[in-house]
């Protein structure tokens, strides 16, 4: 008889432990993934390393050091944009202008972005602009 009532707590016991395996299994999802959904993320990664090769230029980085703004900034700045950002900033870059003047462009529209985020809290690289959320 006792026999009988440990084979039961065990299955009941094994039941459970099961129940609780269960439970924590995640369900799957499957979807299809449109062509167009594929080739925007390939246009805002391209997008992206456009900007980051720019960062490359002798240029750029003599005026960021003047400015006294790390690469590693801008490049976390960059990395951190939405697509929206993204192909709005590559769009002002197509239309600036070539040469020395496109290289300053670049850089004021890089400015104008930080001074943007750090009113808005998300970053802290310049001490004159005040964040208007505090």
């Amino acid at each position: 008889m006792q026999t009988h009532s440990f084979f039961r707590r065990m299955a009941a016991m094994l039941a459970v432990l099961h129940v609780l395996m269960i439970v924590q299994i995640p369900l799957a999802n499957a979807a299809m993934v449109g062509t167009g959904e594929v080739l925007a993320e390939q246009q805002q990664q391209v997008d992206r390393q456009q900007l980051l090769s720019m960062l490359d230029e002798q240029g750029v980085q003599e005026k960021l050091l003047s400015m006294g703004v790390d690469r590693s900034q801008v490049e976390g700045r960059i990395n951190s944009l939405t697509s929206a950002e993204l192909a709005q900033f590559n769009q002002q870059l197509s239309q600036a202008p070539a040469g020395a003047s496109g290289v300053v462009g670049i850089i004021v529209l890089f400015l104008v972005i930080f001074i943007i985020t750090d009113l808005l809290c998300a970053t802290n690289i310049f001490n004159f602009v005040k964040c208007i959320n505090r």
